[in-house]
């Protein structure tokens, strides 16, 4: 069935000719009323790419409080009284603790061991109490708890170890005979109420020395030790992931590349750096997190391995490359140095795959993994934003690694972006050097990703494969989950090119958060789905072998030319703007403003500190970001704008804005952004993000630009102090209907995946070629409010199961709007 140029109005109702399950129906938001006629022609004689089992995996990076605090079930905070300014300046060793009476935090001789450096000194008849994470220890009823401690007491003492919370005991308290030198003290408790706000207590008698206190459900994620949480880990598990990638991200390429060593002075702001991790846990070192707290590496590589292992998926650790990224951009030009870190990437291979009696591979067994983890993937750095200086280095890995293990899985990026000079520059190199596969990260808008769908069409079939290791589309509502699920059927499509995908990041604990979004958010007592995890869980659980080749119609387009008004703006900056002037096709003066007088032709949002001041319009706040000021009607088209601007002082340059058609919806030329280290187009739609062209560059301060743009229909050319700077057509739609068939080979089932990111129904059309089907189909329905939000007391994003009835191999189905529907389909 041909689609429509125009929408009818239709009722969902039992008269198409295929008919759901009455007491099934997914409920359609009441605004959906409206219907778009599309068709769906699928070819089941043709081989379209196949779908390897690893596909779809997941990246896990400790962000937010991912892991201490998170995934790792450790139920004290700073157990070993590491905490230090270098991990946040607001910390001290007693950060989480409470004492009472003379406890104080040594670092001496007496210390448990070289790389622990720290420990409680605790006065006779005196008492420490933690408070745990969120709002305190959770502890369920009925539950057992295990504690340990590492404790030191010459003449020796009693500890008292009790839970508790401001309602009383949770728990009957413990006493711990302590005497002599370090050694390990254990106990068990069982609470006998449940509670948010425990509070761990340990209170001596006598003096003692204590470090590395503990205490972990015994529930752990299949009841292994020093485990992980259990409902975060289930629900990971419940994705049925391909890979897991880690440890980062971030934590991989920032900081120093030096051990933790008293060469080192002991270094607090490190790479991760895989030995830091493994072993007995009070023998791994500390370390500061890039994202603002500490990380005790009680959940290390050793575990990593482990958990990868028991959900069933591919290991993918990620090494640092000696050059750091995430805005530090270094690189380090140490030859030993370098080769130090080729040789630990060497051992990390021999540590998952080496036999017991090897070097590393005995360090595993001994840690209680006598047989070997499997790793056949292996990246080497992440987002360098030097490419040339990365690829230098990578080569290096990459000879080493091939030499010993040729069978492992070498894979490079493309720094930070999904364009521009960077990207080109780092995907030129990787594809000069034969590499194997590319490791490809972006954040943009919704509307990014609906435009998108099309991306690695035309990526070359014979060149390095794609890791899409990070991508999310900047918000957790139901419109961001109905973005990526377009963009997810492009990948599948091209799943002979895209081997590899994760969305990022995997966990959020809610009041730890540095970054959004985020899949699966959390805090003390529970947990919880966001609606990007639902669209994950669906193509992850339904991925399929292969694609079978089919074609739909699209929406008709409503796009015209780019109107709006324009804007100034600035980040973190102060500016100066003066001789503004906005002129129509036709010459007429559209405004004009040299700021001899007022501003009050201009609109501000009130951020920043905007005034008037010797003819020019200055913003002085260099703290404040985003202090957009418009002027002009949003119907404007067709025009240019002229505007000079002078950078006064702060981090960036300058923001100038067109196609405002409101505080979300407008066209941006960043000039010096990203730390004034580079310029791009930017547009933003619904509040979210996208980037359209990026240029390296930055903005002098003190001196004067003249920034022209000329915008007609939906073309814009760029111009900087008279030349001409770059030009851009935005006339990509925005598809808001998208689809991608595959084939399970186990089940013989055709899975039918529909995309319909708009307010209207999808009446659709679906012809299977010629297939022979069964009547009935199993139907899987996203489908919300486009702005609906999962929390923890609420989640409308949920899916929905039914039975279809009437199916053939041609036949009608409507969309609900705002929908993600999987039809799977048996063959006779």
């Amino acid at each position: 069935m041909p689609r429509t140029a125009a929408r009818t109005r239709w009722r969902l109702g039992l008269t198409t000719t295929a008919l759901l399950t009455a007491a099934a129906l997914v409920p359609a938001p009441a605004h959906a009323e409206d219907v778009t006629d599309y068709a769906i022609t699928v070819d089941p004689s043709a081989e379209g790419a196949a779908i390897d089992d690893t596909m779809y995996g997941v990246f896990f990076e400790d962000i937010n409080r991912a892991a201490d605090g998170g995934l790792y079930a450790e139920l004290v905070q700073n157990r070993s009284f590491e905490y230090s300014t270098a991990d946040n300046g607001s910390y001290t060793p007693l950060t989480s603790w409470t004492a009472g009476g003379a406890a104080e935090v040594v670092n001496d001789s007496g210390r448990l061991n070289e790389r622990n450096r720290n420990y409680l000194s605790l006065g006779a008849g005196s008492s420490v109490t933690n408070a745990g994470y969120n709002t305190g220890i959770r502890v369920d009823k009925g539950k057992r708890y295990d504690f340990s401690v590492w404790a030191r007491a010459t003449s020796g003492t009693t500890l008292t170890v009790s839970l508790k919370d401001t309602a009383g005991t949770l728990a009957t308290a413990r006493q711990v005979a302590v005497k002599g030198g370090w050694a390990k003290y254990k106990a068990t408790f069982t609470a006998t109420r449940t509670s948010n706000r425990g509070r761990l207590a340990i209170a001596s008698t006598n003096a003692a020395a204590l470090d590395e206190v503990s205490l972990f459900p015994r529930d752990t994620y299949k009841n292994q030790p020093n485990g992980l949480r259990k409902d975060l880990a289930e629900k990971i598990a419940a994705l049925k992931p391909g890979f897991v990638r880690f440890p980062g991200g971030c934590l991989v390429n920032t900081g120093s590349m030096e051990d933790y060593s008293e060469a080192s002075n002991w270094q607090r702001k490190r790479s991760y750096q895989w030995k830091d991790t493994i072993g007995p846990v009070e023998q791994r070192a500390t370390n500061a997190n890039f994202w603002g707290y500490n990380q005790s590496y009680g959940l290390g590589y050793y575990e990593y391995f482990r958990f990868s292992e028991d959900i069933g998926a591919m290991p993918l650790p990620v090494v640092p490359a000696l050059v750091t990224g995430c805005g530090q951009n270094k690189a380090t030009d140490d030859e030993a140095l370098l080769q130090r870190h080729i040789q630990d990437t060497l051992d990390l291979i021999e540590f998952a795959n080496g036999p017991a009696t090897s070097k590393w591979g005995k360090v595993r067994a001994q840690m209680g993994h006598p047989k070997p983890f499997h790793l056949t993937h292996l990246g080497v750095g992440n987002e360098e934003n030097l490419p040339k200086e990365f690829f230098a280095r990578f080569e290096r890995f990459r000879t080493a690694i091939k030499a010993k293990y040729p069978d492992i899985t070498v894979i490079s990026n493309s720094g930070p972006d999904d364009a521009g000079t960077t990207f080109d520059t780092a995907w030129q190199l990787n594809r000069e050097g034969k590499v194997d596969m590319v490791d490809e990260h972006y954040y943009n808008s919704p509307n990014w990703f609906l435009q998108n769908n099309d991306r690695y069409d035309s990526y070359d079939r014979k060149g390095p494969k794609v890791f899409l290791g990070e991508y999310a589309s900047q918000g957790n509502a139901w419109k961001n989950g109905l973005a990526e699920a377009a963009f997810m059927t492009g990948l599948e499509r091209n799943a002979d090119v895209v081997k590899l995908a994760s969305y990022a990041p995997l966990l959020a604990n809610e009041d730890y958060v540095q970054w959004r979004p985020d899949m699966i958010w959390f805090n003390n007592r529970a947990s919880w789905n966001s609606a990007n995890y639902e669209v994950q869980k669906l193509f992850m659980t339904n991925a399929g072998d292969r694609v079978v080749p089919s074609e739909a119609t699209t929406t008709p387009n409503v796009s015209g030319p780019i109107t709006g008004a324009v804007g100034l703006s600035t980040w973190a900056t102060s500016a100066a703007y003066d001789d503004v002037k906005v002129t129509s096709a036709d010459g007429s003066t559209l405004l004009s403003d040299d700021f001899s007088g007022d501003a009050s032709k201009w609109t501000t949002t009130g951020r920043g500190s905007w005034s008037v001041q010797d003819g020019s319009y200055v913003q002085t706040d260099t703290a404040a970001e985003n202090t957009m000021v418009t002027a002009g009607d949003p119907g404007w088209k067709d025009y240019d704008l002229h505007v000079k601007a002078t950078k006064k002082a702060g981090k960036e340059g300058f923001l100038v804005a067109f196609g405002v058609k409101d505080t979300g919806n407008y066209y941006w030329w960043n000039l010096g952004g990203w730390n004034n280290t580079q310029s791009a187009i930017e547009q933003a739609v619904d509040g979210g993000k996208g980037t359209l062209m990026t240029k390296p560059g930055s903005i002098e301060t003190g001196r004067a630009y003249d920034i022209d743009i000329k915008v007609r229909g939906r073309q814009v050319t760029l111009f900087l102090d008279g030349k001409e700077w770059g030009s851009f057509k935005d006339d990509k739609p925005a598809e808001p209907f998208r689809q991608v068939v595959t084939k399970d080979a186990k089940t013989g089932d055709l899975i039918v995946k529909v995309v319909n990111a708009q307010s209207a129904e999808a009446r659709t059309a679906v012809d299977l070629g010629g297939a022979k089907v069964a009547s009935t189909a199993r139907v899987t329905t996203l489908a919300a409010d486009e702005d609906a939000v999962n929390t923890e007391t609420d989640t409308p994003v949920t899916p929905v199961t039914s039975t279809l009835r009437g199916v053939a191999p041609k036949f009608t189905y409507t969309f609900p709007a705002n929908s993600v529907t999987f039809l799977r389909i048996k063959q006779k």
